[in-house]
Formats: C-alpha cells, structure tokens, sequence
C-alpha cells in the first residue's frame, strides 16, 4: 500500500517556484529518504505533508487527501530543531506529547519508560530542558515519536547533534520501528546513514524530482553520495 502518493505537487513563493509538478509515493512499512541540496523543495513538501502550507496537485496521505484532518491521525513528526519550554523536565515533556496522544494513568507512565529505554536518557528523566546538550535534546524529541500509537514519522534531519553513539543507535531505532510495520519518512543531508538504512530514495533539485525508486536502483554499483552528486551535477548543467 502507497501510504504516502504525491501527483503534480507544486508551489510558488512569488516568482520562485519551490515545487514543480512533484510526484512521488511512499509504500507502509518502509524507510523512505527525501534527499536533496539546500533549497531543493524538501522542507516546502514536508509542510505540505504535514498540511502547514497548501500546494497545487494532490497529496494523500493514507488514503485520505492530506487537508482532511483524519489523514494525519498516527503521524508523528520531529522538525530538525526540536526545543520545548526551557522550565519542562524530560520526563514532564514526554508526558505532556503522550497526553496528547490520549495516553494517561499506568499506561502513560510505563510508555515514558519504555521511550526513556529506547532512546538510552533515563538518566536524564528529571533534567529540565534548559540543561541538556544539543544531542540529548534531540534524543528527547525522537522520545516523543514513540510516545502513543504511531504509523508514520516524519523525521526532519534526525542524526543533527547526534554523537557516533547516537547515531548508531537511531540506526538501530529506526530499524526496529521498520520492522515493526511503521513508516519512516526522513529528510536528511547524511547520504552515508542514509544509504545504510532506507529502502526508498527520492532525490530533489531546484523542486524537481530527479528519481526514486529502491535504494538499488537509484544508486546503482555506485555509493549514494556518488549516486546523488552526479544526478544534481548532471541536472544544473
């Protein structure tokens, strides 16, 4: 099943036209990266995705056109620079994301554990946010991602602030919640990661898309980065 189809998506800020006539699908239970250089369209259609900005073309989000609010009921997202109320714990965080999901009582408490667990900050359960580092602020709001019944995540530049261990280990996560039937929809710039973990690929220039397809048939016997230069190189001229 496509849980995410995209057909001649597009927008235009004044003379700029950001999107043009953009398609693409996503199929459940995949590990989807949009790749692409700076001003590519990337960010322009996570909005669309996530229904923030309106777009020409048709977006449907399973199943559902995306401006109906039911298409993104079990839709997670993490914008690249997570940050919440400087005075909220971690753990006062993740409880005020797991209420908003419907989660409450005993139920409440043992999936702040269980996100605690998966993201390796128990540790930091009773720091306030104005405490901690760049990476352990992001380990916080990929926390929040596991907080309720989710199927799709949006994650924007996820690895930002990560140290090698944290890397390796939202590697490992991400492949868990795969295997677990969700849907992993990640922007990012890391080519290397990225190659390591996703099924599908899409590639953006000036708001086109250039391919997608599997990760085997975009990057073919060349490494992704190698993949990606060329097609964007071979596009500008």
């Amino acid at each position: 099943m496509q849980i995410i189809q995209a057909q001649n998506v597009s927008k235009n800020y004044g003379s700029l036209a950001a999107l043009k006539s953009l398609s693409l699908s996503v199929e459940e239970g995949s590990a989807f990266a949009l790749l692409g250089p700076n001003g590519a369209g990337k960010t322009t259609f996570v909005r669309a995705l996530l229904g923030l900005t309106n777009c020409g073309g048709d977006i449907k989000l399973q199943g559902l056109d995306v401006r109906d609010k039911n298409a993104r009921q079990g839709l997670a997202y993490l914008p690249e620079k997570f940050n919440f109320f400087s005075y909220y714990t971690v753990e006062s965080v993740l409880s005020f994301y797991g209420k908003m999901q419907g989660l409450n009582g005993a139920i409440l408490n043992e999936a702040i554990v269980t996100a605690l667990d998966a993201l390796n900050i128990t540790e930091l359960r009773s720091k306030r946010m104005d405490s901690l580092s760049k990476g352990q602020v992001q380990r916080t709001g990929l926390a929040n991602l596991l907080m309720g019944e989710n199927k799709i995540l949006i994650l924007d530049e996820p690895f930002s602030g990560l140290d090698p261990i944290g890397i390796k280990e939202l590697k490992e996560l991400i492949n868990r919640l795969k295997n677990q039937g969700k849907t992993i929809f990640i922007n990012s710039h890391i080519l290397s990661e990225m190659e390591q973990i996703c099924d599908q690929v899409a590639i953006l220039n000036k708001g086109d898309c250039l391919v997608q397809g599997s990760l085997s048939e975009v990057k073919g016997s060349k490494s992704l980065e190698d993949a990606f230069y060329d097609l964007v190189k071979g596009d500008e001229k």
